[in-house]
């Protein structure tokens, strides 16, 4: 049974957080960016060449070629370091560490005001 049905007025509260987070400039940009990312077509075909030649890569080690395998490894080093010199990666991954940064920020928050909470609650309890 999921804790929160047990409380309803945090249910409230949690759908009113998640609202608000939506609504907030990093999270928007970082979704918009996260969209563009996921549409884009030079990223999807580089995230497609990377596999391949991955799945290369195996097969040769599998069949004991290591010259061919060093090189499949120096294609695959070739095409990650284009996927990630893009400049939507560089932007998604700069906008994922602002929207990770406020997410830190409030879970930290709540987690010091659960903690005082039941460290107030604790003494409230030894003093009865």
């Amino acid at each position: 049974m999921n804790p929160l049905n047990k409380e309803p007025e945090i249910q409230v509260a949690l759908e009113q957080l998640v609202d608000l987070l939506a609504e907030h400039d990093s999270i928007q940009e970082f979704q918009k960016v996260q969209q563009r990312a996921l549409q884009n077509e030079k990223l999807q075909t580089l995230e497609e060449q990377i596999k391949q030649v991955q799945k290369a890569a195996v097969q040769f080690a599998h069949y004991d070629k290591p010259e061919a395998k060093k090189q499949a490894n120096a294609e695959i080093d070739r095409l990650k370091k284009e996927y990630e010199d893009q400049p939507l990666v560089i932007s998604y991954r700069q906008k994922l560490l602002d929207a990770n940064e406020i997410l830190h920020y409030i879970t930290d928050n709540f987690e010091k005001r659960v903690n005082d909470a039941i460290e107030e609650e604790d003494l409230n309890a030894s003093k009865d």
